[in-house]
């Protein structure tokens, strides 16, 4: 018709938690790995290769396992600091968890966002901010310790328990070699 205008219509409002996980990669399975190739077995010699290996597939499982939520690992991860502590300074939580500084920005603000963390004045400097986990963020937290447990559980599956521990110390110790 002539002398009508179509408007279109009114973009849907996007929430904060919409937000993070409209720009989740798809969460993909990976290939499995044929170690009888020649070019697998140079690689399955290498324990930094196969630690890259076990680290993408472990926050492939607990990525998914989260998908719901609207959290990822790493917010996951921050907020698992964070029950440990009083509250945080963002650059202790970028040196504490070894992120980039800018994305401990973004991940506060998400989960600041998502009623997970608030930030608070510091005590005896009006100028900085401590991130404090809030009553949310810790239901959030006991709602997830059994999701936490079960994808631990299906990672390290095909270990016995004395590996598993045998691992996880393993573990603890070479990653924080100033500690022992």
């Amino acid at each position: 018709m002539l002398g009508t205008s179509h408007i279109a219509p009114a973009p849907r409002a996007r929430t904060r938690e919409h937000a993070i996980t409209s720009q989740r990669p798809q969460t993909r399975k990976p290939e499995p790995v044929e170690a009888d190739q020649p070019w697998m077995r140079g690689l399955h010699a290498d324990t930094g290769y196969l630690l890259y290996r076990l680290g993408l597939r472990s926050g492939q499982l607990f990525n998914a396992a989260l998908q719901e939520s609207g959290v990822r690992l790493r917010h996951y991860a921050l907020l698992r600091y964070l029950a440990t502590v009083e509250g945080a300074l963002q650059r202790e939580l970028s040196a504490r968890l070894g992120y980039d500084p800018s994305a401990i920005v973004g991940l506060v603000d998400d989960l600041e966002g998502l009623g997970f963390v608030e930030r608070r004045p510091a005590p005896g400097d009006r100028r900085s901010r401590i991130v404090v986990l809030t009553d949310d963020g810790r239901a959030f937290l006991r709602d997830t310790d059994r999701m936490s447990r079960d994808v631990t559980d299906q990672l390290l599956q095909p270990l016995s328990e004395d590996e598993r521990n045998t691992l996880h110390a393993l573990l603890l110790r070479t990653s924080e070699p100033d500690r022992t």
